[in-house]
């Protein structure tokens, strides 16, 4: 039985994408044990995925804040021991940066990364004791088949995240059909205006009878969309809610709205047919991908106009039904 070890710790959307790749592996490995190092923030999220056997938390955001204090001392070397004594036989970073290289050989297992020219650090490829040429593809096939090639097979078949949104009760979340529209993103050049937004939803509302759900991870996301609610009556601007309770709102949407996010990808994972919308990145690389329906419009510096936005939007709503 072998023990893998899988190194993709963040972003949010990045460990999502991982999925189908783990997916895959479980299929191929019935009875591998499968352990996966992540961002202590993301463990819940990580932990959707009944294909892993177990979730290492790594915290290594929060310890650079406080490096030198004795507590984060002791966690880092348990961190370290709990690689360390893992007894892996292989490791796979997907990431391909050099903390996540690093990571990978404190398990003194075999570790298998991206070649120079395909990885994202070149600095972490030093550490690597296979290295595959991986070309520059949407972000879930580059998963999927470093993963296959590090353990021999060829990744074949339809997309599956492998993940099924948590059965819970969510005393705030909207008992009529509803949109979740995503507006908040890790840089302002990938916002899609407020009038944009307002638009968009204001036909929504009219035209399909659906109640904007505006989630919010932070002070200026949560006056963001409070302004949006403000301007459209009977939307919902929910309390703040981990990833999992993220999953399931999701989940139970007509249709999943929203620019360059996490969310926006969870949303794709958990089957809800998903509009991206991308003002100021490549969709090419890591646009929406879900099984039920989904599609990215704009590009870099091309945000897509509401007329644009509307008709695919009304693509995903037919998907639904």
């Amino acid at each position: 039985m072998p023990k893998i070890l899988l190194i993709r710790m963040s972003s949010m959307g990045d460990i999502i994408h991982n999925f189908p790749a783990v997916t895959e592996l479980r299929g191929h490995f019935p009875n591998a044990e499968i352990h996966w190092v992540v961002e202590e923030a993301f463990v819940g999220l990580a932990s959707l995925h009944p294909g892993v056997n177990r979730v290492i938390p790594f915290a290594l955001r929060r310890w650079r804040k406080s490096l030198f204090t004795k507590s984060n001392w002791v966690e880092m070397r348990a961190f370290r021991m709990a690689i360390e004594n893992g007894r892996y036989d292989i490791a796979i970073d997907s990431q391909g940066l050099l903390k996540s290289a690093l990571v990978g050989k404190l398990s003194g297992a075999a570790l298998v990364g991206y070649s120079r020219h395909t990885v994202r650090d070149p600095l972490a490829c030093l550490f690597y004791d296979r290295r595959f040429d991986i070309l520059p593809i949407h972000v879930i096939e580059r998963n999927r088949l470093i993963t296959g090639r590090a353990l021999g097979y060829t990744p074949e078949g339809k997309l599956d995240y492998g993940i099924q949104p948590p059965k819970l009760e969510l005393e705030w979340q909207p008992k009529s059909p509803y949109v979740v529209c995503l507006t908040a993103t890790a840089r302002d050049a990938k916002l899609w205006a407020e009038a944009n937004w307002i638009a968009l939803c204001q036909w929504l509302q009219l035209a399909h009878g659906l109640q904007p759900v505006f989630p919010w991870g932070n002070e200026v996301e949560r006056a963001r969309a409070t302004r949006l609610a403000e301007a459209l009556p009977g939307s919902l601007v929910p309390p703040r809610f981990s990833l999992v309770e993220g999953a399931r709102l999701l989940a139970d949407a007509q249709v999943a709205i929203g620019v360059d996010t996490g969310l926006m990808h969870l949303a794709a994972a958990v089957d809800t047919p998903t509009v991206g919308i991308f003002c100021d990145s490549d969709p090419h690389h890591a646009g929406a991908t879900a099984r039920t329906f989904s599609q990215s419009l704009g590009g870099v510096q091309q945000p897509p106009s509401v007329e644009a936005v509307r008709e695919v939007v009304s693509a995903a709503l037919a998907a639904r039904r």
